[in-house]
């Protein structure tokens, strides 16, 4: 049976409410620390009491991130952080749960453990730190490092192709991709909040720098410099245009993406139209794949769709079945003649 959340009343918050007393542990410059000072910023604009918001995490870096939000948390075990979080979401449906984990932690050893909880469309919010590195044991690549990279654990340099978090996503049936890097405040704000309203799983890739063991990993794409020339920005409704001067566009030739020169009299009308609530796959696939530096990364919510989510199924169930049998009595079910046998 479902554990019911008492209603708090609400009373007006501010960040600080959000930040607890332990002293975050991660190292100077590291961009956790503005991932974290983000999410305090936006928890409360939500206006969802602090007594019914969990965040959950498994082992790394990132995972030491209930510590320092002053809500409910679980620490948990490597990789497993999906599990205990549909357990805690279906026992108690109202609280707001959030999912902290890291390119290691959710996609290698907690890979099959993402995968079924994106298939499931839990209703919960994942946040994704990928710094193609395994930071916390010290600079092994991890299953989002580029191929070739040479790491402690690879000194000949990673034989591997990376995973593409947003393909590994949408693959899985996420109804919420997104992605957004560690500098970009307004950015991770506003999709920290369109997450937290979206009903389903929520994925949310955060490009975030290791400066100890991965320092730059993601300059090439979001150096002040260069990354209004190498980011492509997601709007719905709008063109695909980047650059500084907004002078490039993505078009389609036959079924391949091109990049196209908007000051060489081209036809704005043959661009794609970002369409982040299409039901159909093939764009937001087609995004999914865009990497520098044949393409600019795309930057913002890539997919929403909607889908009846795991806990609404669950509830249907119970429902019906008490419908058909009546409130079930526990006592009596261990206290009678029925056994169990193989």
């Amino acid at each position: 049976m479902n554990i019911q959340v008492k209603p708090v009343r609400t009373v007006e918050l501010s960040k600080a409410d959000f930040v607890s007393k332990q002293t975050p542990r991660w190292c100077p410059g590291c961009g956790d620390y503005s991932i974290l000072a983000n999410v305090q910023k936006v928890m409360p604009e939500l206006n969802i009491p602090r007594e019914n918001i969990v965040f959950v995490s498994g082992i790394g870096c990132s995972s030491r991130f209930p510590y320092y939000m002053n809500t409910y948390g679980l620490h948990t075990i490597h990789g497993r952080a999906p599990a205990f979080a549909t357990g805690l979401k279906v026992a108690c449906p109202d609280l707001s749960v959030w999912i902290v984990t890291g390119d290691g932690d959710g996609l290698s050893i907690g890979g099959n453990q993402l995968l079924h909880m994106l298939r499931r469309n839990l209703d919960v919010n994942v946040l994704l730190f990928n710094n193609r590195i395994y930071g916390l044991t010290k600079g092994q690549y991890s299953p989002t490092s580029e191929q070739g990279k040479v790491t402690k654990s690879t000194p000949f340099g990673s034989p591997d192709i990376p995973l593409n978090p947003m393909l590994f996503a949408l693959s899985a049936g996420a109804t919420f991709i997104a992605r957004t890097y560690d500098t970009d405040s307004k950015g991770m704000q506003n999709i920290f909040k369109e997450a937290a309203k979206h009903k389903g799983t929520s994925f949310v890739e955060i490009y975030q720098n290791c400066n100890i063991f991965n320092d730059g990993t993601f300059s090439a794409v979001y150096e002040r410099s260069e990354r209004e020339d190498r980011i492509l920005r997601l709007n719905h409704g709008k063109i695909l245009v980047f650059g500084k001067d907004q002078n490039k566009g993505i078009r389609l030739r036959g079924l391949k993406p091109v990049i196209v020169d908007l000051d060489k009299d081209f036809n704005e009308k043959e661009l794609l139209i970002h369409d982040q609530f299409c039901e159909d796959s093939t764009l937001a696939n087609l995004l999914s794949g865009f990497d520098y530096p044949d393409f600019p990364v795309p930057m913002g919510i890539i997919r929403q769709v909607e889908s009846p989510t795991y806990g609404e199924k669950i509830e249907e169930q119970v429902k019906s079945q008490i419908e058909k049998k009546g409130v079930g009595n526990l006592e009596k079910l261990l206290r009678g003649n029925h056994a169990w046998t193989n």
